[in-house]
Protein backbone atom coordinates (compact mmCIF):
# COMPACT_ATOMS: atom_id res chain seq x y z
CA UNK A 1 0.00 0.00 0.00
CA UNK A 2 2.80 2.30 0.89
CA UNK A 3 4.57 1.53 -2.30
CA UNK A 4 1.50 2.38 -4.31
CA UNK A 5 1.18 5.77 -2.64
CA UNK A 6 4.77 6.62 -3.22
CA UNK A 7 4.44 5.81 -6.95
CA UNK A 8 1.37 7.97 -7.26
CA UNK A 9 3.06 10.83 -5.49
CA UNK A 10 6.08 10.46 -7.74
CA UNK A 11 3.90 10.57 -10.86
CA UNK A 12 2.06 13.58 -9.47
CA UNK A 13 5.27 15.50 -8.91
CA UNK A 14 6.83 14.36 -12.22
CA UNK A 15 6.18 16.64 -15.22
CA UNK A 16 4.89 14.22 -17.84
CA UNK A 17 2.50 15.26 -20.83
CA UNK A 18 0.20 12.38 -21.20
CA UNK A 19 -2.18 14.21 -23.76
CA UNK A 20 0.58 15.24 -26.16
CA UNK A 21 -0.77 13.12 -29.05
CA UNK A 22 -4.12 14.80 -28.75
CA UNK A 23 -2.55 18.22 -28.79
CA UNK A 24 -0.36 17.26 -31.74
CA UNK A 25 -3.42 16.17 -33.64
CA UNK A 26 -5.19 19.41 -32.77
CA UNK A 27 -2.16 21.45 -33.85
CA UNK A 28 -1.97 19.58 -37.16
CA UNK A 29 -5.62 20.23 -37.81
CA UNK A 30 -5.19 23.87 -36.90
CA UNK A 31 -2.40 24.36 -39.43
CA UNK A 32 -4.15 22.31 -42.10
CA UNK A 33 -7.33 24.37 -41.89
CA UNK A 34 -5.85 27.73 -43.02
CA UNK A 35 -3.94 26.03 -45.84
CA UNK A 36 -7.16 24.40 -47.10
CA UNK A 37 -9.04 27.72 -46.97
CA UNK A 38 -6.25 29.46 -48.85
CA UNK A 39 -6.36 26.75 -51.52
CA UNK A 40 -10.11 27.14 -51.91
CA UNK A 41 -9.72 30.92 -52.00
CA UNK A 42 -6.99 30.54 -54.59
CA UNK A 43 -9.26 28.32 -56.71
CA UNK A 44 -12.10 30.80 -56.43
CA UNK A 45 -9.75 33.63 -57.43
CA UNK A 46 -8.49 31.72 -60.46
CA UNK A 47 -12.06 30.96 -61.50
CA UNK A 48 -12.95 34.63 -61.17
CA UNK A 49 -10.00 35.62 -63.33
CA UNK A 50 -10.98 33.08 -66.00
CA UNK A 51 -14.53 34.38 -66.00
CA UNK A 52 -13.26 37.95 -66.37
CA UNK A 53 -11.07 36.88 -69.28
CA UNK A 54 -13.99 35.10 -70.97
CA UNK A 55 -16.17 38.17 -70.50
CA UNK A 56 -13.46 40.38 -71.93
CA UNK A 57 -13.15 38.13 -74.99
CA UNK A 58 -16.91 38.13 -75.50
CA UNK A 59 -17.03 41.89 -75.23
CA UNK A 60 -14.19 42.20 -77.76
CA UNK A 61 -15.99 39.88 -80.21
CA UNK A 62 -19.24 41.81 -79.81
CA UNK A 63 -17.49 45.11 -80.36
CA UNK A 64 -15.76 43.76 -83.49
CA UNK A 65 -19.07 42.43 -84.89
CA UNK A 66 -20.78 45.72 -84.10
CA UNK A 67 -18.06 47.67 -85.86
CA UNK A 68 -18.33 45.44 -88.96
CA UNK A 69 -22.14 45.80 -89.12
CA UNK A 70 -21.85 49.51 -88.52
CA UNK A 71 -19.35 49.78 -91.38
CA UNK A 72 -21.73 47.83 -93.68
CA UNK A 73 -24.67 50.03 -92.68
CA UNK A 74 -22.57 53.10 -93.24
CA UNK A 75 -21.58 51.89 -96.73
CA UNK A 76 -25.24 51.22 -97.62
CA UNK A 77 -26.23 54.65 -96.35
CA UNK A 78 -23.51 56.25 -98.46
CA UNK A 79 -24.75 54.37 -101.58
CA UNK A 80 -28.29 55.53 -100.93
CA UNK A 81 -27.19 59.08 -100.45
CA UNK A 82 -25.30 58.99 -103.76
CA UNK A 83 -28.32 57.56 -105.62
CA UNK A 84 -30.55 60.23 -104.09
CA UNK A 85 -28.11 62.92 -105.16
CA UNK A 86 -28.16 61.59 -108.74
CA UNK A 87 -31.97 61.52 -108.78
CA UNK A 88 -32.07 65.03 -107.38
CA UNK A 89 -29.70 66.20 -110.07
CA UNK A 90 -31.78 64.63 -112.86
CA UNK A 91 -34.98 66.10 -111.42
CA UNK A 92 -33.41 69.52 -111.28
CA UNK A 93 -32.42 69.19 -114.91
CA UNK A 94 -35.97 68.21 -115.89
CA UNK A 95 -37.37 71.13 -113.93
CA UNK A 96 -34.95 73.52 -115.63
CA UNK A 97 -35.97 72.18 -119.06
CA UNK A 98 -39.65 72.63 -118.21
CA UNK A 99 -39.02 76.15 -117.04
CA UNK A 100 -37.20 76.96 -120.27
CA UNK A 101 -40.04 75.50 -122.34
CA UNK A 102 -42.60 77.48 -120.36
CA UNK A 103 -40.64 80.68 -120.82
CA UNK A 104 -40.51 80.05 -124.59
CA UNK A 105 -44.25 79.44 -124.67
CA UNK A 106 -44.85 82.64 -122.72
CA UNK A 107 -42.73 84.55 -125.20
CA UNK A 108 -44.64 83.12 -128.15
CA UNK A 109 -48.01 83.86 -126.57
CA UNK A 110 -46.97 87.40 -125.78
CA UNK A 111 -45.77 87.90 -129.37
CA UNK A 112 -49.05 86.58 -130.74
CA UNK A 113 -51.04 88.80 -128.44
CA UNK A 114 -49.00 91.86 -129.33
CA UNK A 115 -49.14 91.36 -133.12
CA UNK A 116 -52.72 90.47 -134.20
CA UNK A 117 -52.34 92.62 -137.31
CA UNK A 118 -49.67 90.32 -138.72
CA UNK A 119 -51.95 87.32 -138.25
CA UNK A 120 -54.87 89.01 -140.05
CA UNK A 121 -52.61 90.25 -142.81
CA UNK A 122 -51.50 86.70 -143.72
CA UNK A 123 -54.86 85.64 -145.30
CA UNK A 124 -54.99 88.85 -147.32
CA UNK A 125 -51.53 88.15 -148.68
CA UNK A 126 -52.62 84.63 -149.56
CA UNK A 127 -55.61 85.98 -151.52
CA UNK A 128 -53.49 88.49 -153.41
CA UNK A 129 -50.92 85.88 -154.41
CA UNK A 130 -52.44 84.01 -157.34
CA UNK A 131 -49.79 81.28 -157.45
CA UNK A 132 -50.26 80.34 -153.77
CA UNK A 133 -54.01 80.15 -154.17
CA UNK A 134 -53.60 77.92 -157.18
CA UNK A 135 -51.36 75.51 -155.21
CA UNK A 136 -53.59 75.29 -152.11
CA UNK A 137 -56.96 74.97 -153.82
CA UNK A 138 -58.35 71.52 -154.61
CA UNK A 139 -60.03 72.61 -157.85
CA UNK A 140 -58.15 71.55 -161.02
CA UNK A 141 -56.14 74.17 -162.89
CA UNK A 142 -58.10 73.55 -166.07
CA UNK A 143 -61.39 74.46 -164.38
CA UNK A 144 -59.90 77.66 -162.98
CA UNK A 145 -58.65 78.67 -166.41
CA UNK A 146 -62.06 77.96 -167.91
CA UNK A 147 -63.81 79.84 -165.12
CA UNK A 148 -61.42 82.76 -165.53
CA UNK A 149 -62.55 83.11 -169.13
CA UNK A 150 -66.13 83.59 -167.93
CA UNK A 151 -67.04 87.02 -166.66
CA UNK A 152 -69.67 86.68 -163.96
CA UNK A 153 -70.03 90.37 -163.23
CA UNK A 154 -72.21 91.65 -166.04
CA UNK A 155 -69.94 91.50 -169.10
CA UNK A 156 -71.05 90.80 -172.67
CA UNK A 157 -70.50 87.04 -172.27
CA UNK A 158 -73.27 86.43 -169.72
CA UNK A 159 -75.32 84.34 -172.13
CA UNK A 160 -72.34 82.20 -173.09
CA UNK A 161 -71.51 81.65 -169.43
CA UNK A 162 -75.08 80.55 -168.69
CA UNK A 163 -75.05 78.16 -171.62
CA UNK A 164 -71.71 76.73 -170.56
CA UNK A 165 -73.00 76.25 -167.02
CA UNK A 166 -76.16 74.54 -168.24
CA UNK A 167 -74.11 72.29 -170.49
CA UNK A 168 -71.85 71.25 -167.63
CA UNK A 169 -74.82 70.50 -165.36
CA UNK A 170 -76.40 68.38 -168.08
CA UNK A 171 -73.16 66.42 -168.62
CA UNK A 172 -72.84 65.84 -164.90
CA UNK A 173 -76.43 64.54 -164.67
CA UNK A 174 -75.90 62.18 -167.61
CA UNK A 175 -72.66 60.88 -166.13
CA UNK A 176 -74.33 60.29 -162.77
CA UNK A 177 -77.25 58.48 -164.45
CA UNK A 178 -74.87 56.14 -166.25
CA UNK A 179 -73.32 54.94 -162.99
CA UNK A 180 -74.85 51.59 -161.91
CA UNK A 181 -76.72 51.75 -158.63
CA UNK A 182 -76.64 49.19 -155.86
CA UNK A 183 -79.01 46.31 -156.66
CA UNK A 184 -80.72 44.82 -153.61
CA UNK A 185 -80.82 41.02 -153.77
CA UNK A 186 -82.14 38.28 -151.52
CA UNK A 187 -81.53 34.57 -151.12
CA UNK A 188 -84.73 32.51 -150.76
CA UNK A 189 -85.11 28.84 -149.80
CA UNK A 190 -88.46 27.32 -150.87
CA UNK A 191 -90.17 24.13 -149.67
CA UNK A 192 -92.30 22.66 -152.50
CA UNK A 193 -94.62 19.88 -151.26
CA UNK A 194 -96.20 17.23 -153.56
CA UNK A 195 -99.64 15.67 -153.19
CA UNK A 196 -98.51 12.17 -152.22
CA UNK A 197 -95.65 9.69 -152.41
CA UNK A 198 -96.54 8.76 -156.00
CA UNK A 199 -95.80 12.23 -157.39
CA UNK A 200 -92.93 12.34 -159.88
CA UNK A 201 -90.40 14.59 -158.07
CA UNK A 202 -88.21 14.94 -161.16
CA UNK A 203 -91.12 16.34 -163.12
CA UNK A 204 -92.05 18.54 -160.16
CA UNK A 205 -88.58 20.06 -160.09
CA UNK A 206 -88.71 20.65 -163.86
CA UNK A 207 -91.96 22.53 -163.39
CA UNK A 208 -90.48 24.69 -160.66
CA UNK A 209 -87.39 25.53 -162.68
CA UNK A 210 -89.54 26.37 -165.67
CA UNK A 211 -90.62 29.54 -163.89
CA UNK A 212 -88.55 32.30 -165.52
CA UNK A 213 -88.50 35.98 -164.61
CA UNK A 214 -86.19 38.96 -164.90
CA UNK A 215 -84.02 39.05 -161.76
CA UNK A 216 -84.62 35.36 -160.86
CA UNK A 217 -81.81 32.80 -160.65
CA UNK A 218 -82.44 29.21 -159.52
CA UNK A 219 -79.84 27.45 -157.39
CA UNK A 220 -79.29 24.02 -155.87
CA UNK A 221 -82.06 21.67 -154.76
CA UNK A 222 -82.54 18.49 -152.75
CA UNK A 223 -85.26 16.11 -151.63
CA UNK A 224 -86.08 16.14 -147.92
CA UNK A 225 -88.17 13.29 -146.34
CA UNK A 226 -91.40 14.47 -144.71
CA UNK A 227 -93.01 11.21 -143.59
CA UNK A 228 -94.91 8.14 -144.81
CA UNK A 229 -92.61 7.93 -147.84
CA UNK A 230 -93.41 11.47 -148.95
CA UNK A 231 -90.54 13.83 -149.84
CA UNK A 232 -90.56 17.57 -150.43
CA UNK A 233 -88.41 19.55 -152.83
CA UNK A 234 -86.18 22.13 -151.16
CA UNK A 235 -84.81 24.54 -153.76
CA UNK A 236 -82.81 27.78 -153.44
CA UNK A 237 -82.92 30.87 -155.61
CA UNK A 238 -81.55 34.44 -155.75
CA UNK A 239 -83.89 37.29 -156.69
CA UNK A 240 -83.63 41.03 -157.19
CA UNK A 241 -85.90 42.67 -154.64
CA UNK A 242 -87.19 45.33 -157.04
CA UNK A 243 -88.18 42.77 -159.70
CA UNK A 244 -89.16 39.49 -158.04
CA UNK A 245 -90.98 38.80 -154.76
CA UNK A 246 -92.08 35.74 -152.81
CA UNK A 247 -95.72 36.29 -153.78
CA UNK A 248 -94.84 36.13 -157.47
CA UNK A 249 -92.86 32.92 -156.99
CA UNK A 250 -95.63 31.20 -155.03
CA UNK A 251 -98.24 32.24 -157.59
CA UNK A 252 -96.23 30.98 -160.55
CA UNK A 253 -95.17 27.70 -158.91
CA UNK A 254 -98.66 26.76 -157.63
CA UNK A 255 -99.99 26.92 -161.19
CA UNK A 256 -98.67 23.37 -161.61
CA UNK A 257 -101.56 21.88 -159.64
CA UNK A 258 -101.04 18.36 -160.90
CA UNK A 259 -97.71 18.01 -159.09
CA UNK A 260 -97.55 20.74 -156.43
CA UNK A 261 -99.73 20.97 -153.34
CA UNK A 262 -98.17 24.03 -151.64
CA UNK A 263 -95.11 26.31 -151.52
CA UNK A 264 -93.60 27.66 -148.31
CA UNK A 265 -90.66 30.03 -147.68
CA UNK A 266 -88.19 28.14 -145.50
CA UNK A 267 -85.52 30.88 -145.35
CA UNK A 268 -85.16 34.47 -146.54
CA UNK A 269 -81.83 36.33 -146.31
CA UNK A 270 -80.69 39.68 -147.69
CA UNK A 271 -77.49 39.65 -149.73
Amino acid sequence: MLSDMTSMDFLATEKIWFDKPRYDEAERRFYERPSGCSQAAQDVGSNTILQDIARARENIQKSLAGSISAAADQGEIICRIKSLELENHSLRKVVDDLRAALSKLDCRVSLLEKSPAAVTAAPAAAHTNGTAVQQKTSVPVKDEEEDSDIDLFGSDDDEEAAQLKEKRLKEYAEKKAKKPGIIAKSSILLDVKPWDDETDMVKLEECVRSVVADGLLWGTSKLVPVGYGIKKLQIACVVEDDKVGTDLLEEEITKFEDYIQSVDVAAFNKI
